[in-house]
Parts: structure tokens; sequence; C-alpha cells
């Protein structure tokens, strides 16, 4: 079929005119409930409209579509379930037998190691659990798949191709970048973003060229990892230092960089400590800075006293012991959590076909129960020891904020598309750093002004680092450029910049409102968008949830809310799908927030509600419709 033509479109037409004069002279209240619901969908109809009609009607003629299923089931069945039952048994036979292992010539081998974690409170009230868990050794630099049961640097690609290579090559356990240190991923693996961490914390890489990753491994998919441990080696081969990278329940990261003292070791032991593998270990302490429990607040420090799990010239397996001690800003001890082998580490190449299905009918359940035991002892904490609860801040500078959601991606894209116009339109040599937060493609993007063609000292450079994605949904609430960057700056810490004095030469910008030159619809709902706009509240700052907030004065904005200036950009440069969602998700936050105090979530069950409602009456409508005709 070439497509519809004008020829081709009027028989539908003319029958689509038969059947409303027809209804018009038979029922014309259903005329009335087609011509609500034409409009409610030409207006705001989507997929999830047309999913539930589809329900709708299914469940009116159930016994049509249940006589249909149970048919083809009856024809399928004989040739069905044969089919499904080889394909789980060659899964599971090509995934258990493929004993390929990828080529690595360095040092280290990877490790299945049965572990033990312990948690100790001992302030201000003691509570204490242990359970069993497991952790993966891995060679950093190695990729592949080990025996069926470990993958390291599989491709995450979701083709059907890529699925079904996966599934066939096994990999119970899966390491991939994308799931460690910053978002996203790197063409050199695991390496190129440790290596790229270390820089950043004005560290060479080449000082540790050797490192091994300790960590809870996704199983088949899943993966929740509290914490895992990056173990770097000097060219000699001696433990040298260790990156503690720690993730919270709110899917945010924080990576430390924990360096050896062996000037301290030596004048401990009044002996070179680089001569006596026994110590080889690594003691130290930090400030903490990043939001852990809500039983903790962020301040205090953390010490750490780590084992090196590999044996001399990174040979062998030793096993794992690592002990975390966190003590309040006062000095008080507070917590001691532990992690130590249970016994043998694997090489999961010593395992048979046997071998391996023991182990993973012993191991298969621990990675899925680890955040359950941790809300169970969340709840015993506060039901039972009465412990305060901390209110989440948002996560500071060297901390990595959590995904963004599908929303605030869109909004990122948008404020990126903004902010490279406004730099592109600036008059002086300017070059801006822009780090994005929770997205993870394009990260970074470096943007420079019309300007910057002169000399190299004459070129200024701003650097923008958003800290946290809940910047681009409080971004769009603000009327004023300016005010929104410097207010989120400064009192919500959502974004940190390096030059505050250079933001007045892209953001300090008036804009005219361009609304009359738009068509109806776009004028209707930008308006309500410009009425509808509040500047949003201020991240509270109170330390925990006893604590009353402090009573701010009341002020008044007398200031004219017009349009922002990004609305502008958007009502006269973005694509008409882009202005479509923009103006949708900006009527959504702020209907929310007028209305429901900001409670997204009821405003969704609302039009849902209503989209109930209007798909029962379409499906009430049709099928009186095929009755009556």
């Amino acid at each position: 079929m070439d497509g519809l033509t004008p020829d081709s479109i009027w028989p539908y037409i003319v029958f689509a005119l038969d059947v409303l004069d027809r209804l018009a002279h038979i029922r014309p209240d259903l005329l009335i409930v087609f011509g609500f619901v034409a409009v409610y969908y030409v207006l705001g109809g989507n997929w999830v409209d047309l999913l539930l009609n589809v329900v709708f009607i299914g469940f009116r003629y159930r016994l049509f579509f249940a006589t249909f299923i149970l048919v083809s089931w009856r024809n399928l069945k004989g040739a069905a379930i044969p089919a499904i039952a080889a394909s789980l048994i060659s899964f599971l036979l090509l995934s258990s037998l493929n004993r390929k292992r990828p080529s690595w010539t360095g040092p280290a081998r990877p490790y299945l190691i049965p572990c033990k974690t312990t948690h100790t409170r001992l302030f201000p009230e003691k509570h204490s659990f242990e359970y069993s868990y497991l952790v993966v050794g891995i060679p950093v630099g190695t990729s592949g798949t080990y025996n069926g049961l470990i993958a390291v640097e599989e491709s995450r690609s979701s083709s059907f191709r890529a699925v079904l290579s996966r599934l066939f090559r096994g990999g119970w356990y899966s390491v991939n970048s994308f799931d460690y240190l910053r978002r996203g991923t790197d063409d050199q693996g695991l390496r190129g973003k440790l290596d790229t961490y270390l820089v950043s914390q004005g560290v060479r890489p080449t000082d540790f060229p050797h490192a091994y990753l300790v960590t809870a491994a996704r199983f088949l998919g899943y993966h929740f990892n509290p914490v895992s441990f990056w173990y770097l080696y000097s060219p000699d081969k001696i433990l040298s230092a260790i990156v503690l990278e720690v993730n919270n329940t709110f899917d945010e990261r924080r990576p430390y960089l924990i360096l050896r003292d062996f000037a301290a070791e030596a004048r401990l032991l009044s002996q070179p400590i680089l001569g006596d593998p026994s110590q080889s270990r690594i003691k130290n302490s930090w400030t903490k800075d990043f939001h852990v429990s809500p039983f903790n607040s962020r301040k205090g420090t953390y010490t750490l006293l780590a084992s090196d799990p590999l044996g001399p010239d990174l040979k062998g397996f030793r096993g794992i012991d690592v002990t975390i001690n966190l003590s309040s800003s006062k000095g008080h001890a507070k917590l001691v959590a532990r992690l130590i082998s249970q016994g043998e580490a694997i090489d999961p190449e010593s395992l048979s076909l046997m071998g391996k299905i023991k182990f993973l009918a012993a191991w298969f359940w621990v990675g899925f129960v680890t955040f359950p035991r941790i809300v169970r002892e969340a709840a015993v904490l506060f039901f039972k020891k009465k412990l305060h609860v901390w209110y989440r801040p948002e996560p500071l500078k060297d901390s990595l904020g959590r995904h963004a959601t599908s929303e605030e991606q869109f909004l990122e894209s948008v404020f990126r598309s903004y902010l490279r116009h406004l730099v592109e339109q600036c008059h002086k040599p300017l070059v801006v750093k822009y780090v994005s937060s929770g997205v993870t493609s394009n990260v970074e993007e470096t943007m420079s002004s019309p300007r910057c063609t002169g000399l190299a000292e004459d070129i200024v450079t701003l650097e923008l680092e958003i800290l946290t994605p809940v910047f681009y949904p409080r971004y769009v609430r603000y009327a004023h450029d300016f005010e929104a960057i410097f207010t989120e700056m400064a009192d919500n810490g959502t974004i940190w910049v390096n030059e505050p004095k250079y933001l007045p030469y892209i953001f300090l910008k008036k804009v005219s409102t361009p609304l009359q030159s738009t068509n109806a619809m776009d004028f209707f709902l930008f308006k309500a968008i410009q009425n509808l706009r509040r500047r949003p509240p201020t991240i509270p700052r109170v330390s925990k949830s006893a604590d009353p907030p402090a009573n701010m004065p009341l002020t008044m904005d007398i200031r004219d809310f017009r349009l922002s200036p990004m609305d502008a950009y958007v009502l006269e440069q973005a694509s008409r799908q882009t202005k479509v969602t923009y103006r949708s998700m900006l009527l959504r936050l702020f209907v929310a927030d007028y209305y429901l105090m900001g409670n997204a979530m009821l405003l969704d069950s609302t039009m849902l509600g209503w989209q109930l409602a209007a798909a029962l009456l379409s499906a009430k409508a049709l099928s009186l419709t095929i009755e009556n005709f």
C-alpha cells in the first residue's frame, strides 16, 4: 500500500458521516457521548487512553475473547510447551557449558567470594546484625565471560541480537562499567572510568597501573550494591590506595580515594612496611560528607582498615577483610561495619557443570534480599529504638546525584539547548563547561561564545556543574534566569559555579514575551503557565525530623511574572514536539504546585480517573453502537 490518497479517503469519510447520521436519528444520546469523547481525545488523548479502551471493550466482550484464547491455546499447546521447555534447557546448558576464558595477561584472577557482613551500632542506641553476602573480584581491565558465570564489560545493547548473544554466552553475574563511578559509559571500560576519577582527584593513573575491583555484581540484571572497593596497586604490585565507592538507597553515589600512608606505618612499626607482606593493609580516616543512612547526619568521620585481598605479586587470593568505623562530629563511636570472607574464594574456571549448579542454588537469592534486609533493620531502628530520622540533603559537589526521571531528562535537554543558545548570544570571550546530573550520555559539554577568537589570556571559563537532577524542575519554576541560577547555587545547593562573577555574562538578559505572535493553543497554555508559575520553596536545612524549621519572614514578590526567558526560547526556536511536551510538563508541575501542594502524584491519580471515565464512556458508546447496527 503506497499510502492514502484523497480518492481513497472519501469512502471512509462517507461511512463515518453515515454512522453519525444514523446515530442522530436512532440514539442522539450516543452522538453526544461520541462528541465528548472525540473532543477529549483530540485535546489530550494518549496511548494510556487507547490501552484503557482495549481493556474495557475486552471486558465487555470477555466471553468472546476467552473462547478465542482457549481455542488458540488448544491448537498451539502441543507445540508451544515443548518449545518453551527446550529453550529453557538450552539456555541453562549452553550458559553452564560455556567454558570460554577471555584473554587476560595481567595479574590477579576473577573470583566469586562468599562473605559475611556485620553492622554494629554503638550510639545513641545499640543494635547489631549480620548477614551472608556475595561479592565478586575482578581484575580491572579484563573483559569477557568466565565459564558462563562472571561476565565483565559485556555489551549493554538492547537489540534482539545482543540480548540473545548475552543469554547464550551465559554470565549469571555481570560487572559493567556503566554501574560504577561517573554516570554513563566509557570507551575504555572500568579502567577508563577509574583513570578519569583518579585524574579528577589530582592523581596520576600511572601511579596505580594495577587495580582489583571487589563488588556486588548484577545477578540476571538485578543490582543493589551498597559499597564497592577498588584496590589500587603500585607498579611494584604493592597495595597503595583504595577507592571506596558508596551508594545509598536514594540512588546517589560518592567515591572516596583513600591513600596508604607508608611513612606513618613505618614509624609505627619502626621498620620498612614494604618488606612485610603480612602487614599489607590500608588504614586511614577522612571526613564524612555523604548521606548514607537516615539515622546518621552527613557529618562525622570514617576510618577504614582494609587488608590486601591478593597474595604476593597479585597471585592467589587471601580473602576479604574490611572494617569501616563511623564517629560522630563530637567524637562518639557510632557504628562499626565489616565485610569478611567466609570460606575459600571460588575461581569460576574451576567449577564443573554440577559445581556451578550447586553454587547458583546456594547463592542466587542473596542479592535479592539485600534491600529488604536494610528496610527491616531500618524499621527496627525507627519503631523499636526510636532513633531520629535525618532529612536527606542534596548531594555535594564530589558526590553523584541520582538518575534523572524521564521528566527531568527532558528538562535537562531543554536547559542544555537553552544554555547553548545563551552562550552563542554572549558578547564576551567566554567558555562554559557544563556538567549535567542524572543523565548517562553526553554528561559534559563545552560551549564557546563567538568572541572566543582572540588571545587565550582574554578568554574566561565558567563552569556550571549540576549537583542533582532536581535542579531542572526547580529551574523552570523561576521567571528570571539570574535569580534561578544564583538562588539554586547559594541557597539550595543544586548547582556549583566556579566563578559566579561571570554569571551575568549570559543570564542577566531581558527578553520580550513572544505570546502575541503564537497560535491560539500556545497563547492559551503558555498564558496559563505564566499565571500559575510560583518560585520554588527553599530546600529545608533543618537537621532532623525532631527539629522544627526556622520561622522565615513572609515576603511578597511584586515583580511581573512574565514568561521566563527559557519559555520564550522554547516558543520561538524549539521544535513543535519539544514545545508541546514542554508546555504540558510545566502545566502538570504548576497545577500540582498551585492546587495540590506540589503533589504531582495526586494530580496523576486525578488525571487517571478522568482517563478511566473517558475510556469507559467511549467503550460503552462503541459497544452500544455495534449492538444498534
